[in-house]
């Protein structure tokens, strides 16, 4: 019988790999999840219809797009959006055009529960007149 002989040395580095390999990897499956990975921001658009309770995630962004509307020599525009708390939803960028819209970015900062507001108010044409009604346009951002 013709013996064989093997050497332990590659044998050995690749026990020394494979056990390698497992102490890097072991970490993420004992806690039964795949490593963390970071979620892309995601841009939620509300606009005049959009009253309702939303809720978002930390890190995302909430756009507030209100378009105002002409009648009969009237004009209603709305004013720039505000947060009811800059720590939640700090605003960033708000602007009005001479149509009446307007707009703002909200950035979801920090946890917690913020409403934003919004007045539509009316300017007349010369020999036209507004009412004293002015409209609340009102949304619930929770941050999770």
């Amino acid at each position: 019988m013709v013996g064989t002989k093997w050497s332990a040395v590659p044998w050995g580095m690749a026990l020394t790999l494979v056990t390698a390999v497992t102490a890097v990897a072991a970490p993420a499956a004992a806690h039964g999840r795949a490593p963390d990975r970071a979620r892309p921001s995601q841009r939620v658009v509300l606009m005049n219809a959009d009253t309702g309770p939303r809720t978002v995630k930390l890190g995302d962004e909430v756009e507030v797009r209100l378009t105002g509307h002409r009648e009969h020599g009237l004009t209603y525009s709305w004013s720039i959006p505000v947060s009811s708390d800059s720590t939640v939803l700090p605003g960033t960028a708000g602007s009005e055009t001479p149509s009446g819209n307007a707009s703002a970015v909200f950035p979801a900062e920090h946890r917690g529960t913020a409403t934003i507001t919004a007045q539509q108010h009316c300017r007349a044409d010369p020999g036209h007149f507004c009412s004293h009604r002015i409209e609340q346009w009102t949304a619930t951002v929770e941050v999770k």
